[in-house]
């Protein structure tokens, strides 16, 4: 099982993530996690932050995106 990551690194990169200015996948690679990961974060971050709704623009309504 690989070393867990630093707090802080996890939380930059969830940061970066709610953004929304990148995918999932982008954010990810250029952090260098797998999407599952960033994505279990995110839910960890949510629950934490008692956060409700969409984490990632890809689960966000077309019509509510901004062009």
């Amino acid at each position: 099982m690989p070393k867990p990551l630093p707090e802080k690194f996890r939380a930059d990169v969830v940061t970066v993530a709610r953004q929304g200015d990148q995918s999932i996948a982008q954010v990810a690679g250029s952090f260098g996690v797998s999407e599952s990961c960033l994505g279990r974060w995110l839910k960890i971050a949510d629950r934490e932050d008692s956060v409700s709704g969409p984490t990632s623009p890809s689960t966000i309504p077309r019509t509510a995106r901004p062009s």
